[in-house]
Order: structure tokens, then C-alpha cells, then sequence
């Protein structure tokens, strides 16, 4: 329902942003709740919004292409939606220091279409197709390829940011070896965007390995699964990658990518198969660098060392007589994603998250059916100490708690 107050804060967001940029919310898919949506087109028309939005005293939400805006708690009360899918720009390829800097609504894949003509990759490897660079380091989503190359905090080296009130914030640099504010690039990744819109970004990049081999290993139990996960951790292949996958009521498959020169790639590839009883095949699966879930279905992201695997395995398997679990995630590196079809009983989903939180380091749900997030702390509990600290951050970085209010842990 508009209000004098949405209407004011419409027309001064108008005025800042220009004619067309800002409408009236005529849907929500992803049950936000906001009244308005502002369109900017980068930093400067971000802090304007920014601005306009402290004088309103309105509640933002930062989104780029939408595909994981309901991931998190749902956030409350909010007033703005802020679309910073215009802000896609490509800004600069630096090749010869191989660093990208890129608006904050720019695709990944686009980025990788644009660095591979020089024979470089951002090595973000992104589930979903459309996921941008404001939303991969707000999610600090990533794929297979993080085993090697590093997820997206260890990837990013610079960002810009503008903070509730509208202040630009910058961090990092544009060369690799800048480390200047590096510690805030990491605490802006995973934070929802709840401590700032982010509006751009530079990234370092990586060649693009000249031949890549899969080896496929099919698992009769948790046990061989992680011991198979094991034997491909500490060889001496260099994996890319070492990646597990179950669909509901099929069977465990280990697989690893290997990457580097064609003969020596090829020789590796073999020696490790000989090794683990696997087989050498040069595409990978169907089901690589995908999650375990679709976008109506409940998706959790569970971890544990390494070493734990076995014991996380046989605690999901424990439960898969019960319900219609898959599984999918990074074994080698202790990141399994847990997947549950829609219209799964809410309950017995509170159940299971329980049951594997009782077991792993940490079980959230990164996306879920309100009804579950009903029955469900989509964070779960955590320490009083880290909580506290990160409720000092936000009021810090957002006093009033405008910023995407409660989608983070412990309500921030």
C-alpha cells in the first residue's frame, strides 16, 4: 500500500535518479515485501539512491539479477528495492596484470566470455547462469573450481561499496599484490547486504589451462566415498577440483578435475584412475558445478573438515530412507549442498537440518519455502562472542539497520 511517505520518497528518488528509474513494486516473486523499486546504473546513482533513502528512513534491499534474493532469512519491513542490474560494465581487463574490474550487475559468465579471449578465466564457477558480481560476493557463492583457485573472498582484491547513508567506501586495490584493505573485502563477502551496497568490483584472474580431465568414481558407501575423496587430496595431481554428487536414491560418485599441459594432464589423469579405481573421461558430468536443489526447493550448505566426511556422509545417509535427499558439494574441501524437492514436509526438514547440525561444523539453509523458514533458523544458533562482534559491525557499518534488515544471522 503507497503511503505519503512512499510517495514523497518515490518523487526525491526520482529526482535524484532520474525519469524512469523508479517504479512502484507490481510484483513479488521472492516475497521481499518492498513498496518501491530504484534502478541505478552505478556508484554515483547508488549512493544518490542511498541518500534519499536515509532522509526517507527507508529499508533497502541491494539486488542484481534476482536468482538468490530469497536465499538467507527473509528481511523485514522493507521499503526499496535496489536494482543494480543496469550497473553492467566491464569497466577494465588489465590481461597483463590479470585483474578484471567490473560493475556490481555484471553476469559472471559475461566476464568469462570477455577474459578468455585472452586466454584467462575468473575462476568464480557460478551454479546459476545469471549470478552477478554484487550478488556472488554478497552470497560468497562458488563452485568446484575454489578447491584450486580459491573462493570468492580469496579472489576479490578490491571492492566499492556505498554504506546506508550514502557514503562511497572503497577497499583494496587494482593489482594483486595491493593488499590495502583486504580484511574489509572479506567481511563485505557473505554479508547479504547487510553492511553496504556493493557497486563494483576487481578480481584476479587466472589462465586458462590448456586441457581438463575428469575421473568419475562410483562409491558403494559413504566410507569409500571419502576415502576415494581422501586418496585425490593428497596425491600429488593437483586437483582443480574434487567433487561428490547423490541424487535422490542413486548412488555416491567422487569425481575430480584435473587441469594443466594436454600429455602431462592426460598421464596425470590416468595415474590417479589406476589409483582410485576410477575412469578417465574428458567432459564432465551433468550434474558438475550445479546445487542439489532448484529455485522452489530447500537447499542446505553443511560443513566439516575434510577428514569429518565420512562421518557427515553416514549421517546424511541416515536419513535417506526418510526423505528425498541429494547431495552435491565440494568433498575435498569439507562443503557438501544438501537438496529437498518442494512440497517436503516442513517438519521433517526441521528435523534433518537439526540432526546434521548436531553433526557438522554448520548446517544453514541457503534457500528454502517460507514455510519452512516457519520452523526453521535458516543460520542456526551461534557463539555469543563471534554473534556479538558481528551485531557491533552492523551498527557500525548501518546504525539504524536499514541494510537488508534481518536476512543475516541472529536477525542483523
Amino acid at each position: 500500500m503507497r503511503t505519503k511517505t512512499t510517495d514523497a520518497a518515490h518523487d526525491a528518488l526520482a529526482a535524484a535518479l532520474g525519469a524512469g528509474t523508479v517504479r512502484p513494486a507490481a510484483d513479488d516473486a521472492k516475497g521481499i515485501g518492498h513498496q518501491l523499486v530504484a534502478e541505478v546504473k552505478g556508484t554515483e546513482q547508488a549512493a544518490a539512491a542511498m541518500k534519499v533513502a536515509a532522509e526517507h528512513q527507508l529499508r533497502v534491499v541491494p539486488k542484481g539479477s534476482g536468482s538468490k534474493l530469497d536465499w538467507g532469512a527473509p528481511p523485514r519491513d522493507v521499503d526499496l528495492l535496489l536494482d543494480v542490474s543496469p550497473a553492467n560494465e566491464i569497466v577494465e581487463h588489465a590481461a597483463g596484470d590479470l585483474v578484471v574490474h567490473a560493475l556490481a550487475g555484471t553476469p559472471i559468465a559475461d566476464i568469462n566470455r570477455v577474459v578468455r579471449r585472452g586466454g584467462q578465466q575468473l575462476a568464480i564457477d557460478q551454479p546459476l547462469a545469471t549470478a552477478t558480481v554484487g550478488g556472488v560476493i554478497a552470497t560468497a557463492t562458488s563452485g568446484p573450481c575454489r578447491h584450486l583457485f580459491g573462493g570468492v573472498r580469496d579472489l576479490l582484491i578490491g571492492i566499492t561499496v556505498v554504506l546506508a547513508d550514502g557514503t562511497v567506501t572503497t577497499a583494496g586495490g587494482k593489482v594483486v599484490k595491493n593488499v590495502a584493505g583486504y580484511d574489509l573485502c572479506k567481511l563485505y563477502t557473505g554479508s547479504f547486504g547487510t553492511l553496504g551496497v556493493i557497486t563494483e568490483a576487481v578480481f584476479r584472474l587466472h589462465p586458462v589451462a590448456a586441457e581438463h580431465r575428469w575421473i568419475t568414481i562410483s562409491a558403494g558407501d559413504p566410507a569409500a566415498a571419502a576415502e576415494a575423496a581422501d586418496t585425490i587430496r593428497h596425491s600429488q595431481a593437483m586437483p582443480t577440483a574434487i567433487e561428490i554428487d547423490r541424487s535422490a536414491g542413486g548412488a555416491l560418485t567422487v569425481c575430480a578435475q584435473l587441469e594443466g599441459r594436454p600429455s602431462a594432464t592426460h598421464d596425470r589423469a590416468l595415474e590417479l584412475a589406476a589409483a582410485v579405481g576410477g575412469e578417465v573421461v574428458d567432459q564432465p558430468p551433468q550434474w558438475w558445478g550445479r546445487h542439489p536443489f532448484d529455485a522452489n526447493g530447500t537447499g542446505l550448505r553443511v560443513g566439516a573438515e575434510p577428514a569429518a566426511m565420512r562421518a557427515l556422509l553416514t549421517a546424511l545417509q541416515e536419513s535417506f530412507g526418510d526423505l528425498p535427499i541429494s547431495v552435491r558439494g565440494a568433498i575435498g574441501l569439507g562443503v557438501l549442498h544438501v537438496g529437498l524437492p518442494a512440497g517436503v514436509d516442513p517438519a521433517a526438514i526441521a528435523r534433518l537440518t537439526a540432526h546434521l547440525r548436531d553433526r557438522a561444523d554448520y548446517a544453514v539453509l541457503e534457500r528454502a519455502p517460507r514455510e519452512v523458514l516457519e520452523v526453521v533458523d535458516p543460520w542456526g544458533p551461534i557463539a555469543a562472542g563471534p554473534l556479538t562482534l558481528m551485531r557491533r559491525t552492523k551498527d557500525q557499518f548501518d546504525p539504524q539497520h536499514r541494510l537488508a534488515p534481518g536476512r543475516f544471522v541472529g536477525g542483523i
